[in-house]
């Protein structure tokens, strides 16, 4: 079975605990200045997991609709107007949305670049004429010069033995879990990310009819570079 069709479920919600409301506050600050023109009628959060920054949005009187592979964290409060979905086929019409969000590393996930890249072309297929996007991803370059092999950590009353690495042959950064919780067995999850250069996403936007009108390397507007924690792109549909 895929790893993302195992690892999105409670054990995750937990882990990822630190991920919450205030950081989803910014990250649609962030939105709100860069995206810029008319307000949205309509705004896709694609791949909104537990729905933190759909809920941050409805809160500001965005019309949000969200769209995750996984059951669990869709169920996950806070309850948001949400599908189940593959993002590769979302299951929504054409020329919907003014934009599209694509928020925590939540691109790259598939093993054939032909899937990947089918994911930018369903985003192109529900923006509107002139609609917006973002993208936030993984920077390569600081994940690899900053990857700890090995780590382990103590949380909510348990141990969690981390070994991550990076598949050269594949160009994938991969990340194994093992949690021990007590009078439970040993549960082993993985997560698996095509690590795509700065160039490579832009190549593959242009690629699906995409374009990139600025990219950031940090959701306090920092330029973009190397030593930068993440690839954030922001763009339109092309005519």
């Amino acid at each position: 079975m895929a790893w993302y069709r195992e690892w999105f479920g409670a054990d995750y919600l937990e882990l990822y605990a630190h991920r919450d409301e205030a950081e989803a506050e910014r990250h649609v600050d962030f939105a709100e200045t860069h995206l810029g023109g008319v307000r949205p009628a309509a705004v896709l959060d694609l791949a909104c997991g537990a729905g933190r920054h759909a809920a941050a949005l409805a809160r500001r009187g965005y019309r949000v609709f969200g769209v995750d592979l996984s059951v669990t964290l869709l169920a996950h409060p806070p309850r948001v107007r949400a599908a189940a979905g593959d993002m590769c086929r979302l299951p929504i019409r054409d020329a919907v949305f003014d934009w599209v969000l694509n928020f925590f590393t939540s691109f790259g996930y598939f093993e054939s670049e032909r899937e990947n890249f089918r994911v930018l072309e369903e985003i192109r297929r529900v923006l509107r004429p002139g609609g917006r996007f973002l993208i936030d991803f993984l920077n390569r370059d600081h994940v690899l010069a900053n990857l700890r092999p090995r780590e382990t950590q103590e949380l909510h009353g348990r141990r969690v033995e981390i070994e991550r690495w990076y598949d050269e042959r594949r160009r994938r950064i991969n990340k194994r879990m093992r949690l021990h919780a007590p009078g439970r067995p040993v549960r082993t999850y993985l997560e698996s990310v095509r690590a795509y250069t700065r160039e490579e996403v832009i190549i593959g936007l242009r690629w699906a009819g995409l374009e990139a009108d600025a990219v950031f390397g940090s959701f306090a507007g920092e330029p973009h570079g190397p030593e930068s924690e993440r690839l954030i792109i922001i763009g339109h549909k092309s005519d």
